[in-house]
């Protein structure tokens, strides 16, 4: 009986040794590894980000995890950044794909699809499509003042009050980028933008957060009922009101003058050979993945400025002198007033800094046999970019653990942007939704407050500016009392 005990013993032990994972000659170094999880327990700590950081100090700035046996190289500071995603951009342009978000999207649309022909196909439509629909002109402008008028009513509602702004930046940010892809808006109390809101709010806590990364790393757990099934769910959710959306353009649409990206879409199909990547199915996901860059990391940076600019009234202050100044009575701001606004650009950026709104990006995975700092990184190697280590990076910045404009402003005030500014990373694989937040934060930003003031309630007690963790950070639920300038 002791024997077999022992033997027993020995066998599960091996057992154990075989399914611990081992890092590669010249491989970065990292934390030790353990049998089948790996450092799944660093990447799924409730402050992950804490853990990264620490993690840096010990193995420097590219170091190596493992997600169950899957190796991870994480990057860190500005100087390795720049080589994975600038220098050798295309050797990290890759996107992993046995992991909760490619079981999710399915390997489809153009966020998560793999480098390759079918994501330079849709990268490419995508970029051109939006430029067309006025993505930095004027009509793309009509289209964002037109729903700030709806948040400025929903504002003017609550004048005197104390009202909670979450749901009014996510409804807001949501219709922007529904009327560029569908053609259409919902007012904020509708049912349906309040599904759509909740939805990809659930999907991108779950993307980034334990479960997400316990799927990652040990793949049985993907039959379980766990919490991560919920993101299968609301993909079906998403899919199946998209899908209800496409049909009722293929009625409506007339071939060849389209009203928006979906017709847009039909028309590319209708040009399109038997073997194209264009398909009915590729745009219901394609939508998805612009619907979600343009919705989540605009509202998110509105609800952190807007936390921020209550805490620092002097920098409220500041920011309407400038725009009172610029707009001198004229109805409404233009995204080219920006030029003659230094200080309202500095605070727009620098709230963008310390949201740090996406903070690990999204997953890459090296595209072929490469190098990253004098370390040799294999093939179908997962790349993580921690951006706060940018962000937040001593030596780049005049203030880096602190909110201040200053540090987008030179010694004659002129505002400057320093290259570790990369919040919606940089290389190939950088943000499709940039052009669209940049005008959009711009607009409501100035258009709010040249028109209401944004007080920190009395009763609310010290603010707390950490974020709630996700593949998003999200500020925590807050409260602004609502006063119109023309009663200070």
């Amino acid at each position: 009986m002791f024997v077999s005990i022992v033997l027993l013993w020995f066998c599960f032990c091996f057992i154990l040794f075989q399914l611990k994972a081992r890092r590669p000659k010249n491989f970065p170094p990292g934390p030790p590894i353990s049998p089948v999880l790996g450092n799944f327990l660093h990447l799924a700590s409730k402050n992950p980000l804490k853990e990264l950081g620490k993690l840096r100090q010990t193995y420097g700035n590219v170091y190596s995890l493992f997600l169950g046996t899957r190796p991870a190289v994480v990057i860190n500071g500005l100087k390795a950044m720049k080589e994975a995603m600038l220098v050798k951009a295309t050797d990290y342009a890759g996107r992993p794909q046995d992991m909760l978000t490619g079981d999710v999207f399915q390997r489809k649309g153009v966020t998560f699809v793999d480098y390759g022909p079918v994501w330079k196909e849709h990268r490419r439509f995508a970029v051109m499509t939006l430029r067309n629909f006025g993505l930095g002109k004027k009509s793309m402008e009509e289209r964002i003042h037109q729903e700030i008028q709806f948040t400025v009513k929903t504002l003017e509602k609550s004048i005197g009050k104390i009202m909670s702004p979450q749901v009014m930046f996510h409804n807001a940010a949501s219709n922007i980028i529904c009327k560029v892809l569908f053609g259409t808006r919902y007012e904020y109390e509708d049912e349906t933008i309040k599904k759509v809101v909740r939805w990809f709010t659930e999907m991108t806590k779950i993307a980034n957060g334990p479960w997400a990364m316990l799927y990652d790393s040990v793949p049985y757990v993907s039959y379980l009922p766990l919490p991560f099934k919920k993101a299968f769910k609301n993909m079906e959710l998403y899919l199946d009101f998209s899908n209800g959306l496409v049909n009722e353009h293929k009625r409506t649409r007339t071939p060849g003058e389209p009203r928006d990206f979906v017709d847009c879409y039909l028309d590319e199909l209708d040009k399109q050979r038997e073997d194209s990547s264009f398909s009915e199915e590729q745009l219901r996901r394609i939508t998805f993945d612009l619907y979600i860059a343009g919705t989540d990391t605009t509202s998110n940076t509105l609800l952190t400025g807007f936390l921020y600019l209550m805490n620092h009234p002097q920098v409220q202050d500041r920011c309407q002198q400038e725009i009172d100044q610029v707009l001198d009575g004229r109805n409404r701001v233009s995204f080219e007033d920006r030029h003659n606004m230094p200080y309202m650009q500095a605070v727009i950026h620098e709230v963008q800094r310390v949201a740090n709104t996406a903070p690990l990006s999204l997953f890459h995975c090296s595209t072929k046999d490469t190098e990253l700092m004098g370390y040799d990184i294999p093939r179908g190697t997962m790349v993580i970019q921690n951006m706060e280590s940018v962000l937040r990076e001593e030596g780049q910045w005049k203030f880096p653990h602190e909110f201040n404009p200053e540090n987008f402003l030179n010694e004659q005030g002129e505002f400057v942007k320093p290259e570790a500014f990369m919040p919606f990373s940089a290389g190939p694989r950088m943000c499709l939704g940039e052009g669209l937040a940049r005008m959009e934060l711009f607009l409501m930003t100035v258009t709010l407050l040249r028109k209401f003031k944004f007080i920190w309630p009395e009763d609310a007690g010290e603010p707390d500016f950490t974020p709630v963790y996700g593949i998003t950070l999200v500020p925590k639920p807050y409260r602004m009392k609502v006063q119109l300038r023309s009663e200070q």
